[in-house]
């Protein structure tokens, strides 16, 4: 018995050059001459500076809507647990005045990061 030949035909058409999900979105012109200067510093192609775009568009939005703020009820209970881990972890060859500091220091945070913080009120001065 003989063997029967098989022919590989090629598909017609432009191979497959991704996986991802083709998204399309109509652009102004204007905008699209932004994206391809921003593309040509950055020394990429358009599709990879909008994606890189959209990435940097997320982050930034994740940043400016951060979680919702805890109860103050939940917070004065984290506190006070803290306080107690601070308790058991303290230096005991420090004076009782020095502990209370440094236990004060810690619960408040630093004063970089309580500068910025929009959840608090800001100190008087």
């Amino acid at each position: 018995m003989t063997r029967s030949i098989t022919v590989h035909r090629k598909k017609l058409g432009r191979p497959a050059t991704g996986r991802a999900r083709l998204v399309t979105a109509r652009l102004p012109d204007e905008l699209v001459k932004k994206i391809e200067t921003w593309a040509g510093q950055e020394g990429d192609t358009r599709s990879t500076a909008i994606r890189r775009l959209v990435e940097i568009g997320l982050s930034a939005s994740a940043e400016a809507h951060p979680m919702p703020q805890r109860s103050p009820k939940s917070a004065l209970k984290a506190s006070d647990m803290a306080a107690q881990q601070i308790d058991k972890m303290a230096d005991s060859s420090a004076t009782n005045e020095e502990r209370h500091a440094r236990k004060r220091r810690l619960l408040k945070g630093p004063g970089e990061f309580r500068d910025i913080r929009s959840d608090h009120p800001k100190p008087k001065r």
